[in-house]
């Protein structure tokens, strides 16, 4: 039963993730440990949930989130080594480390343990994230529950573990350069004259509304924009201005620098 959840980290992408676990369990059985405590402390009071110290939330907790950067994951779990194997129940560790395998998360926390391996966005904070997960000694059960548990923060998808690197550079990475677009779309209107802000509203909108579309209609991207683009209209010529500043290529390239940065940062 993972019915008591602890958070090692509570950055941006901890924060996210405790945010929609709070809204599947109860923030009393919810426990936040953080190197600088005041950052812990001003979530728990956000979240109506606890805080502790590190080897509290490896003692205590059923499932246990450890959200560090990958070069921080060693120096976290070192000291919990101990804590972890003289545990008499049964635990889940689940790491959003970008390029860490779960061999090295079991590794370095010094056991065979049940690991859950997610790749979340920063959008799962307000209930619209897309991650991907693999698991391993996680049982059918613990898999359901941690899936309850998750389902606020979006949707989730099981993929082999061979894949998930490539997955977070899509989904994990994405949103910086989907803000990039915004702004930059948003830069263009005020160009043309409108107010700042509301050239954001309706760039984050446009946005929203079309990832919408894709997913909901099941379309190729590409058809979806071939139906905007009328013969001789304003829209071909922007798509004709984007292919020429060679955007498509652009996109792929900054996939696949991430992709072969999160591999570099598993070697370490």
């Amino acid at each position: 039963m993972l019915n008591t959840i602890g958070f090692l980290g509570c950055g941006n992408m901890g924060g996210a993730v405790a945010r929609a676990v709070c809204k599947a369990a109860d923030p009393q059985n919810v426990w936040l440990a953080n190197r600088t405590a005041a950052k812990a402390e001003a979530l728990a009071a956000e979240l109506g949930c606890n805080t502790t110290i590190n080897d509290e939330v490896a003692g205590r907790c059923n499932l246990i989130f450890l959200a560090v950067k990958p070069q921080m994951m060693e120096e976290l779990l070192a000291p919990l080594r101990f804590t972890l194997a003289e545990r008499p129940s049964r635990f889940v560790l689940c790491s959003m480390a970008a390029g860490l395998s779960i061999a090295r998360i079991q590794e370095m926390a010094g056991g065979d343990y049940p690991v859950i391996r997610i790749m979340p966005n920063t959008p799962a904070s307000v209930g619209a994230g897309m991650i991907q997960y693999c698991t391993s000694n996680v049982t059918a059960e613990e898999e359901a529950e941690f899936l309850k548990l998750m389902a606020p923060a979006g949707r989730l998808d099981a993929v082999p573990e061979g894949l998930i690197d490539a997955a977070s550079c899509v989904s994990g990475c994405g949103p910086a350069w989907v803000y990039q677009f915004i702004e930059a779309l948003a830069d263009g209107g005020v160009a043309c004259g409108l107010p700042r802000a509301k050239a954001q509203e309706y760039a984050a909108q446009m946005v929203l509304g079309s990832a919408k579309l894709v997913l909901e209609s099941g379309q190729h991207p590409g058809a979806l924009k071939d139906a905007v683009c009328s013969p001789g209209g304003s829209t071909i010529q922007g798509v004709r201005v984007l292919e020429e500043k060679g955007l498509r290529g652009a996109v792929m390239d900054a996939v696949i620098a991430s992709y072969n940065k999160t591999k570099e940062m598993g070697k370490g």
